[in-house]
């Protein structure tokens, strides 16, 4: 039964891993376009209401009756409320290899909150494996050369966004009464309404209500930006996320994180027909090492 929950949980955290990784192309794509926020306000819509029409055909189960509602509260008020908001702002106002120097601290942060606060000792090979993978990443974001943005502002909302990921993966592990699909679900709703809201703000402040409605039928590079990332990440790449947590914790659940950074640099090459480096390679490879060290049965 471990071995089982151990085998399961790794493969929906590479399955999460891998839908985020490809999702850097379209996200790309959509925001050539689009505002951040647009096309943020149009995944939550769209996946709140797919996965809404599931629960009321019967096709998935939630129930929340007679069950508090505020640890999940507390899952989806960390992400993907607060944690957007920080890495939309922060990135916007920092630099690609900066943002993705801060972003790639979020397994070290995960991995302190999850000793600090459900008291889980990481193993000696999870710590080395997380290193390795962190230090993958630094070398593949580097490895497109460095720059500097020295926005105190996008640092501050890249630290929240890395923060309140870490937390996310706690809370989440501290809601055990509660099914992945339901974890999932409350993400949604909380995501819909928060995003929704400022993508209308956004727009009504540019007079540009109109434009932000019909966005998905007039520009078609949008529309499939938009499916990608409400079905495959905001339903789909959630759910085996939250599945992976519970099943073989935070600590281990964020080794795989990497794997994004591996995919999105594979997708970007041969689909974008972006620079592919000898760097890139050794970060990549670094990565794939990490991740096995993190989750190596025996310990050092």
């Amino acid at each position: 039964m471990k071995q089982n929950g151990l085998i399961i949980g790794s493969l929906c955290a590479i399955g999460c891993e891998v839908l985020y990784g490809v999702s850097y192309i379209f996200t790309k794509q959509a925001t050539d376009n689009a505002s951040v926020l647009s096309l943020l306000g149009w995944r939550f819509l769209l996946a709140f209401l797919v996965m809404s029409l599931f629960v009321v055909l019967g096709i998935i189960k939630v129930n929340l009756k007679r069950k508090s509602l505020k640890p999940l509260l507390l899952v989806a008020l960390f992400s993907p409320v607060i944690y957007f908001i920080g890495e939309t702002i922060g990135i916007s106002n920092t630099t690609a290899s900066e943002s993705g120097i801060f972003l790639a601290c979020i397994p070290v942060a995960s991995l302190i909150a999850s000793t600090v606060i459900l008291h889980k000792k990481p193993t000696r090979l999870q710590v080395t494996g997380i290193l390795i993978t962190l230090g993958g990443v630094l070398v593949t974001v580097l490895a497109v050369g460095i720059s500097s943005s020295f926005s105190i502002t996008g640092y501050i909302f890249l630290m929240v966004a890395v923060v309140s990921y870490a937390l996310y993966c706690v809370f989440v592990d501290k809601a055990p009464g509660y099914t992945g699909i339901e974890i999932t679900y409350m993400m949604l709703v909380a995501g819909a309404a928060v995003f929704v809201i400022l993508a209308f703000i956004e727009a009504a402040i540019g007079n540009d209500v109109k434009n932000l409605i019909t966005l998905p039928i007039r520009n078609k590079d949008f529309l499939v930006a938009v499916l990608y990332q409400s079905l495959g990440c905001s339903v789909l790449a959630f759910f085996l996320s939250n599945v992976a947590i519970a099943r073989i914790g935070v600590n281990r659940t964020s080794s795989f994180i990497g794997v994004a950074t591996v995919v999105s640099i594979i997708a970007g090459a041969l689909i974008l027909k972006e620079q592919f480096t000898v760097f890139q390679v050794v970060g990549a490879v670094l990565i794939i090492i990490g991740v096995y060290t993190a989750n190596a049965r025996k310990t050092i």
